[in-house]
Protein backbone atom coordinates (compact mmCIF):
# COMPACT_ATOMS: atom_id res chain seq x y z
CA UNK A 1 0.00 0.00 0.00
CA UNK A 2 1.64 3.25 -0.85
CA UNK A 3 0.80 6.20 1.43
CA UNK A 4 0.87 9.49 0.08
CA UNK A 5 0.52 12.90 2.60
CA UNK A 6 -0.61 16.49 1.59
CA UNK A 7 -0.80 18.78 3.39
CA UNK A 8 -2.30 22.75 3.03
CA UNK A 9 0.19 25.13 4.26
CA UNK A 10 -0.45 26.53 7.75
CA UNK A 11 -2.39 29.47 8.23
CA UNK A 12 -0.74 32.39 6.19
CA UNK A 13 -0.80 36.12 7.54
CA UNK A 14 -3.31 37.11 5.25
CA UNK A 15 -5.18 34.24 5.94
CA UNK A 16 -5.55 35.59 9.16
CA UNK A 17 -6.39 38.81 7.92
CA UNK A 18 -9.13 37.52 5.77
CA UNK A 19 -7.49 38.81 1.86
CA UNK A 20 -7.00 37.10 -1.07
CA UNK A 21 -3.57 35.65 -1.05
CA UNK A 22 -3.50 33.43 -4.70
CA UNK A 23 0.20 34.02 -5.94
CA UNK A 24 1.23 36.76 -4.26
CA UNK A 25 3.77 35.60 -1.10
CA UNK A 26 2.39 35.90 2.57
CA UNK A 27 4.49 34.50 5.38
CA UNK A 28 3.14 32.35 8.07
CA UNK A 29 1.41 33.84 10.83
CA UNK A 30 2.42 32.68 14.18
CA UNK A 31 -0.26 30.31 14.13
CA UNK A 32 0.51 28.49 11.04
CA UNK A 33 3.86 28.18 12.38
CA UNK A 34 2.64 26.51 15.00
CA UNK A 35 0.33 24.10 12.78
CA UNK A 36 3.53 23.52 10.61
CA UNK A 37 5.37 22.16 13.65
CA UNK A 38 2.78 20.25 15.57
CA UNK A 39 2.16 18.56 11.60
CA UNK A 40 5.62 17.43 12.00
CA UNK A 41 5.43 16.12 15.54
CA UNK A 42 2.11 13.84 14.74
CA UNK A 43 3.74 12.78 11.61
CA UNK A 44 6.94 11.41 13.55
CA UNK A 45 4.99 10.00 16.43
CA UNK A 46 2.88 8.18 14.21
CA UNK A 47 5.60 6.66 12.01
CA UNK A 48 5.88 8.84 9.04
CA UNK A 49 9.36 9.34 7.12
CA UNK A 50 9.35 10.24 3.78
CA UNK A 51 11.88 10.60 0.38
CA UNK A 52 10.78 13.02 -1.18
CA UNK A 53 8.88 16.19 -1.12
CA UNK A 54 7.40 18.85 -3.41
CA UNK A 55 5.59 22.08 -2.89
CA UNK A 56 4.86 25.04 -4.69
CA UNK A 57 7.06 28.36 -5.38
CA UNK A 58 5.10 30.54 -2.94
CA UNK A 59 6.77 31.09 0.84
CA UNK A 60 3.56 30.06 2.85
CA UNK A 61 3.94 26.32 1.09
CA UNK A 62 7.59 25.76 1.02
CA UNK A 63 7.74 26.94 4.24
CA UNK A 64 4.92 24.69 5.95
CA UNK A 65 7.41 21.55 3.74
CA UNK A 66 10.50 22.72 5.70
CA UNK A 67 9.28 23.41 9.29
CA UNK A 68 7.34 19.74 9.10
CA UNK A 69 11.01 18.20 7.98
CA UNK A 70 12.93 19.86 11.15
CA UNK A 71 10.44 18.79 13.39
CA UNK A 72 10.56 15.07 11.94
CA UNK A 73 14.46 15.43 12.29
CA UNK A 74 14.98 14.31 8.43
CA UNK A 75 16.33 15.69 5.36
CA UNK A 76 14.88 15.01 1.63
CA UNK A 77 15.00 16.38 -1.29
CA UNK A 78 12.45 18.59 -2.12
CA UNK A 79 11.41 20.07 -5.90
CA UNK A 80 9.16 23.31 -5.84
CA UNK A 81 7.00 24.21 -9.03
CA UNK A 82 4.48 26.78 -9.61
CA UNK A 83 2.23 24.22 -11.00
CA UNK A 84 1.42 23.62 -7.56
CA UNK A 85 0.41 27.02 -6.91
CA UNK A 86 -2.26 28.33 -5.19
CA UNK A 87 -5.09 29.52 -8.03
CA UNK A 88 -4.46 32.90 -8.80
CA UNK A 89 -7.39 35.47 -8.00
CA UNK A 90 -6.38 37.68 -10.42
CA UNK A 91 -7.62 41.03 -9.34
CA UNK A 92 -9.22 40.01 -6.23
CA UNK A 93 -5.78 39.21 -4.89
CA UNK A 94 -4.55 41.21 -2.27
CA UNK A 95 -7.79 42.65 -1.47
CA UNK A 96 -10.22 42.02 1.93
CA UNK A 97 -12.75 39.15 0.88
CA UNK A 98 -15.33 41.05 2.83
CA UNK A 99 -14.59 44.65 1.13
CA UNK A 100 -15.18 42.56 -2.33
CA UNK A 101 -18.52 41.07 -1.38
CA UNK A 102 -19.59 44.96 -0.52
CA UNK A 103 -18.04 46.15 -4.02
CA UNK A 104 -19.18 42.87 -6.20
CA UNK A 105 -21.99 41.48 -3.74
CA UNK A 106 -21.56 38.22 -1.78
CA UNK A 107 -23.21 35.92 -4.10
CA UNK A 108 -20.55 36.79 -7.28
CA UNK A 109 -17.52 37.40 -4.39
CA UNK A 110 -18.75 32.89 -3.71
CA UNK A 111 -19.40 32.11 -7.13
CA UNK A 112 -15.45 33.42 -7.79
CA UNK A 113 -14.26 31.79 -4.76
CA UNK A 114 -15.89 28.42 -5.26
CA UNK A 115 -17.29 27.31 -8.56
CA UNK A 116 -15.09 25.18 -10.34
CA UNK A 117 -15.13 27.42 -13.64
CA UNK A 118 -15.63 30.39 -13.21
CA UNK A 119 -12.41 32.78 -13.19
CA UNK A 120 -12.20 36.73 -11.34
CA UNK A 121 -11.40 39.61 -13.47
CA UNK A 122 -7.39 39.64 -14.56
CA UNK A 123 -4.75 41.43 -12.50
CA UNK A 124 -2.21 42.12 -15.12
CA UNK A 125 1.42 43.28 -13.90
CA UNK A 126 4.78 42.46 -14.95
CA UNK A 127 6.08 38.78 -13.76
CA UNK A 128 7.69 38.06 -10.87
CA UNK A 129 11.65 36.77 -11.52
CA UNK A 130 10.95 33.84 -10.02
CA UNK A 131 8.26 33.19 -13.58
CA UNK A 132 11.23 34.70 -15.97
CA UNK A 133 12.03 30.78 -16.93
CA UNK A 134 7.96 30.23 -17.49
CA UNK A 135 7.34 30.11 -20.87
CA UNK A 136 5.14 33.09 -22.72
CA UNK A 137 1.94 32.72 -22.23
CA UNK A 138 1.99 30.10 -19.35
CA UNK A 139 1.94 32.47 -16.36
CA UNK A 140 -2.26 33.09 -15.57
CA UNK A 141 -3.76 36.46 -14.70
CA UNK A 142 -6.27 34.83 -12.95
CA UNK A 143 -7.63 31.27 -12.76
CA UNK A 144 -11.09 29.39 -12.43
CA UNK A 145 -9.97 25.82 -10.11
CA UNK A 146 -10.57 24.13 -13.73
CA UNK A 147 -7.77 26.30 -15.17
CA UNK A 148 -5.96 25.37 -11.81
CA UNK A 149 -6.23 21.10 -12.52
CA UNK A 150 -5.23 21.51 -15.90
CA UNK A 151 -1.74 23.50 -15.24
CA UNK A 152 -1.47 21.43 -12.07
CA UNK A 153 -2.57 17.79 -13.64
CA UNK A 154 0.17 16.90 -15.78
CA UNK A 155 2.90 17.74 -13.38
CA UNK A 156 0.86 15.28 -11.19
CA UNK A 157 1.23 12.93 -13.91
CA UNK A 158 4.75 13.21 -15.06
CA UNK A 159 6.64 14.27 -12.02
CA UNK A 160 4.76 13.02 -8.60
CA UNK A 161 3.15 9.64 -9.33
CA UNK A 162 5.76 8.18 -10.79
CA UNK A 163 7.43 8.70 -7.30
CA UNK A 164 4.74 7.03 -5.43
CA UNK A 165 4.30 4.63 -8.04
CA UNK A 166 8.42 3.46 -7.21
CA UNK A 167 7.54 3.05 -3.46
CA UNK A 168 9.04 6.22 -2.62
CA UNK A 169 7.08 7.97 -0.10
CA UNK A 170 6.35 11.36 -0.67
CA UNK A 171 4.85 14.51 0.90
CA UNK A 172 2.72 17.29 -1.10
CA UNK A 173 3.01 20.96 0.67
CA UNK A 174 0.17 23.41 -1.59
CA UNK A 175 -2.65 25.10 -1.29
CA UNK A 176 -6.45 24.85 -1.17
CA UNK A 177 -7.24 24.91 -4.52
CA UNK A 178 -4.48 23.10 -5.93
CA UNK A 179 -4.78 20.09 -3.44
CA UNK A 180 -8.59 20.19 -4.54
CA UNK A 181 -7.60 19.61 -8.40
CA UNK A 182 -5.40 16.70 -6.95
CA UNK A 183 -8.42 15.45 -4.62
CA UNK A 184 -10.57 15.61 -7.49
CA UNK A 185 -8.31 13.66 -9.73
CA UNK A 186 -7.39 11.00 -6.85
CA UNK A 187 -11.38 10.33 -6.25
CA UNK A 188 -12.73 10.93 -9.39
CA UNK A 189 -15.30 13.56 -8.55
CA UNK A 190 -17.41 16.49 -10.75
CA UNK A 191 -16.87 19.94 -11.03
CA UNK A 192 -19.53 19.89 -8.83
CA UNK A 193 -18.62 17.82 -6.41
CA UNK A 194 -15.25 19.28 -5.53
CA UNK A 195 -16.86 22.68 -5.16
CA UNK A 196 -18.13 21.31 -2.17
CA UNK A 197 -14.89 20.12 -0.82
CA UNK A 198 -12.75 22.08 1.88
CA UNK A 199 -9.36 21.96 2.83
CA UNK A 200 -8.24 22.59 6.30
CA UNK A 201 -4.65 25.12 7.12
CA UNK A 202 -1.97 22.81 8.56
CA UNK A 203 -3.22 19.18 9.07
CA UNK A 204 -1.84 16.22 7.12
CA UNK A 205 -4.21 14.36 4.75
CA UNK A 206 -3.29 10.99 4.52
CA UNK A 207 -4.12 9.04 1.23
CA UNK A 208 -3.78 5.13 1.16
CA UNK A 209 -3.49 3.93 -2.57
CA UNK A 210 -3.51 1.23 -5.00
CA UNK A 211 -0.56 0.06 -7.32
CA UNK A 212 -2.80 2.28 -9.80
CA UNK A 213 -2.80 5.23 -7.39
CA UNK A 214 -6.37 4.41 -6.38
CA UNK A 215 -7.21 5.63 -3.10
CA UNK A 216 -8.30 2.85 -0.66
CA UNK A 217 -8.46 5.06 2.53
CA UNK A 218 -8.16 8.30 3.48
CA UNK A 219 -8.09 10.35 6.63
CA UNK A 220 -6.89 13.32 8.20
CA UNK A 221 -4.44 13.46 10.85
CA UNK A 222 -5.49 15.98 13.75
CA UNK A 223 -3.30 16.58 17.51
Amino acid sequence: MNKLVIIRHGESVWNKENIFTGWLDAPLSEKGIEQAKKSGDILKEEGFSFDIGFTSVLERGYETLNLILQEMGISIPVEKSWRLNERHYGALQGMNKDAMREKYGKEQVETWRRSYDVKPPERIEEREFKYKEIKEGEVPWTESLKDTEKRLMPYWTETIAPEIKEGKKVIVSAHGNSIRAIIKNLEGLSGEEIEKVDIPTGVPLVYELDDNLNPVNKYYLNY
